[in-house]
């Protein structure tokens, strides 16, 4: 169509209602000289009827105010009613005979961009060829017409009047995003809408000029990129698999599928295991996590945790074993077949009206390892998933992968040095007498994995026994492994039955040595430990204790006192060149020992002074049971997730009385050996043990002799009835006694290889005031 000089609306009687500035100044008639007026009376020809007025199509002779005539191009174009009436028409007047279109119209015209034209009535003037494909209709059919009464009733309209209105009421220019679908079922689009004022020589605004630019390329561009980085911040979180995975379903849906499952394959999900080979009969996935925009998610036939069995034509297992990304929809012969056959899939999709059109699996890979396969799915929105969709799928699909693997890593490294440790931790305490323990260890609920927490119980010589804990600095295989080789180094030392200040010693050598040692030309890293020391003898009713940096224990005593016992704590392990000190006190029987480790008291929010007093008012409750305030305790002083590992160990002191322990001072005189025996014997036969007499006087008479010939006074003969039969027998030297095999010319050398043969294991131990040589002899069976 040429250019428009003039608008008027003339109704169904052909009786003028509208008329236009442009009109007045082509024919002199102002408004209010022709509106109310028959259209028919401006022309200068017969005036046909009213309906052939309104009617009228062409070149058409018109009286001009001042009484000529001119000859003008006339157009009717019916406006509509809601029911597709016409109730009445907008003629528009042009001078006939105008040149072809120029170059500015034209550009106009072909322009890619979407141009329009509405009046302030948001009625149609002129739409270019771009604005008329996007609207599916030829300008022809709708010049004249209300906007709404050919575009889809939906948010976008509405926006899009919002808007035009805004533009009519304040004169201004607006600048939007839109979106919307050009055809039913199409992918949706987006458009960078600009609407600004059109005005006449007065200013006033008498239409609204519109052009549209489709950015739905740059608008998904900037989506995709958006997600992706939402997925670097959101998939990830924890070093845990299944949150990875409900992260990554929690990412994708609504916003870019309607349906979301991550599978894994089994020993992913177990932190173990190798990749398996999918063959021709498919392989079994563990569903991680599902989500979908349908309530009940009738997507899917396989809950968290359950294993759901692929086919080989299915498209997540043509994704494992191509290693890349599988677009499929409905009407493809291999995604519908798999649909009809899962039949129980099928059913609840029809059962809920889903149909699934579009779908998406693509593999989790990582480091060259496929560890399952995430299914994207579309059935809500219309548009399927194209090739730009694939390549964000990949891209999500891969920092998920990574995420996962990392997480797998961590389980298998945390549930190695978790086994490690507690297979370093005593699995069963030995027998003893001496104490009745309880105890507990608690792994760290942290990313830096299990620490180098210990503790341990050693039975001692002389019904004695050993409680010790200790915590290596650090997190990890490294701190679980050296926590080991300590525990066995204690373990050992204690076998030589040395004093805690002296054990403590030879334990920090051992720690300079460790952190010293080279390897692969390398020095190891610096190691540091603390650890606690104690030897309990149930007989003195003595504790003798050392400390290296450790946290002191807690006592509480008979009557109900708690107290920390004060010590000399001494420098952690690895130091070096520092003196350790012992601290002895004596405990009333049924005394409970606290010894633990500094996870118990102290947390990145409870400093240590405020956990010692925590625990001493705990340890203050009423015992009931050692196992029940082991729990008590760690309720009382742990967080819910602790981040530092936890040792506890809970000891109640026993006592052997007068009826178990006699001991008799021995004067330096070869004399006094049968006086041992004698009463060796007597007191065996008090406790019963009259098939014991022989082979003890025999022990008796070697060790006292020994004693006699070879040590210093004081000496002192022990026997104590415990698990078992221990004799003992002290002196003032300090020289150890050692086994050898006498030879056959020789005189003496043979004591001790007889006491060896005739017990059960024997030994001997340093005192302040000299040595104690002692032997154990079994039980008879009832005793």
């Amino acid at each position: 169509m040429g250019h428009i000089d003039s608008v008027a609306i003339v109704d169904q009687g052909g009786i003028i209602t509208g008329w236009s500035d442009a009109a007045r100044r082509l024919t002199g008639y102002a408004a209010e000289d022709v509106v109310g007026r028959e259209a028919r009376e401006l022309l200068a020809d017969d005036p046909p009827s009213a309906h052939a007025v309104a009617r009228l199509h062409g070149v058409v002779g018109v009286r001009h105010r001042d009484g000529h005539t001119i000859e003008l191009a006339l157009r009717a174009f019916p406006l509509r009613d809601a029911r597709g009436g016409a109730r009445a028409f907008l003629v528009t007047a042009s001078m006939p005979g105008r040149p072809e279109p120029t170059v500015a119209e034209q550009v106009f015209q072909q322009a890619s961009l979407a141009l329009s034209a509405f009046d302030t009535e948001r009625r149609v003037l002129w739409l270019n060829a771009a604005a008329q494909r996007l609207v599916g209709h030829a300008e022809d059919d709708l010049v004249g017409r209300d906007l709404v009464d050919f575009m889809p009733d939906d948010d976008n309209i509405e926006r899009y009047l919002r808007h035009q209105e805004q533009v009519v009421r304040t004169g201004a220019a607006v600048h939007y995003e839109g979106y919307g679908r050009p055809a039913p079922g199409g992918r949706e689009h987006a458009w960078n809408v600009e609407m600004w004022p059109v005005r006449d020589a007065s200013g006033e605004v008498v239409a609204v000029g519109t052009a549209a630019f489709d950015s739905s390329e740059q608008h998904w561009a900037r989506q995709r990129m958006v997600l992706v980085n939402e997925a670097a911040a959101a998939i990830g979180t924890t070093l845990d698999v299944v949150r990875t995975a409900e992260e990554l379903v929690g990412l994708v849906v609504p916003r870019f599928a309607d349906f979301a499952s991550v599978d894994l394959f089994d020993w992913v999900v177990r932190a173990q295991g190798s990749d398996p080979v999918a063959g021709e009969a498919g392989i079994a996935l563990r569903r991680v996590a599902h989500r979908s925009g349908t309530a009940g998610t009738p997507e899917t036939v396989a809950g968290p945790g359950e294993v759901d069995a692929y086919p080989p034509y299915s498209p997540p297992i043509r994704a494992l074993n191509d290693g890349l990304a599988v677009l499929s929809g409905a009407g493809e012969p291999e995604f519908d077949r798999w649909v009809a056959e899962h039949h129980a899939r099928g059913a609840a999709l029809r059962e809920r009206g889903v149909a699934v059109h579009s779908l998406l699996a693509v593999p989790l890979r990582a480091r060259g390892t496929t560890l399952g396969v995430a299914v994207l799915a579309r059935a809500l929105r219309p548009d399927a998933y194209a090739a730009d969709d694939v390549a964000l799928a990949e891209e999500l699909a891969s920092r998920a992968a990574v995420c996962v693997d990392n997480a797998r890593r961590y389980a298998r490294e945390q549930a190695t040095a978790l086994t490690l440790q507690r297979s370093l931790l005593p699995q069963r305490l030995p027998g003893q007498s001496a104490v009745a323990v309880a105890h507990r260890y608690l792994p760290a609920d942290s990313v830096a994995g299990v620490g180098g927490d210990w503790f341990d119980v050693i039975p001692l010589s002389g019904s004695r026994v050993a409680l010790v804990v200790g915590d290596v600095v650090g997190h990890g295989l490294h701190s679980s492994a050296t926590m080991g080789r300590l525990r066995t180094a204690v373990r050992t030392l204690a076998d030589v039955d040395l004093p805690p200040d002296e054990l403590v010693t030879h334990l920090d050598d051992l720690v300079v040595t460790l952190a010293t040692e080279k390897g692969g030309g390398e020095e190891i890293a610096e190691l540091c430990a603390t650890c606690l020391y104690a030897v309990y003898d149930p007989v003195s009713r003595l504790l003798s204790l050392a400390a290296a940096g450790h946290p002191p224990p807690a006592v509480r005593r008979s009557d109900g006192t708690v107290e920390l016992v004060a010590m000399s704590a001494g420098p952690p392990l690895g130091v070096g060149g520092l003196p350790f000190e012992a601290t002895e006190l004596v405990l009333d029987e049924g005394s409970v020992i606290v010894l633990y480790t500094d996870g118990l008291i102290e947390d990145r929010d409870v400093d240590a002074d405020r956990g010692t007093a925590e625990l001493l008012r705990a340890l203050g409750d009423p015992i009931h049971s050692l196992e029940a305030t082991c729990d008590a305790m760690l309720k009382s002083l742990l967080p819910e997730r602790p981040r530092d590992d936890v040792a506890l160990l809970l000891a109640r002191t026993r006592a052997l009385g007068a009826d178990q322990a006699v001991d008799w001072d021995l004067p330096r005189h070869p004399g006094h050996v049968a006086t041992a025996r004698r009463n060796a014997t007597e007191q065996l036969e008090r406790w019963g043990l009259d098939d014991m007499v022989f082979v003890t006087e025999l022990i008796v008479s070697e060790l006292v002799t020994n004693a006699i010939r070879y040590g210093d006074p004081p000496i002192r003969l022990r026997l104590i009835r415990d698990r078992a039969l221990i004799c003992e027998v002290a002196d003032g030297s300090s020289t150890s006694p050692h086994l050898r095999r006498a030879r056959v010319d020789d005189e003496g050398g043979r004591g001790l290889m007889l006491v060896a043969q005739l017990t059960r294991r024997w030994g001997s131990r340093q005192t302040r005031t000299g040595k104690t040589i002692w032997a154990e002899q079994p039980l008879p069976p009832g005793q």
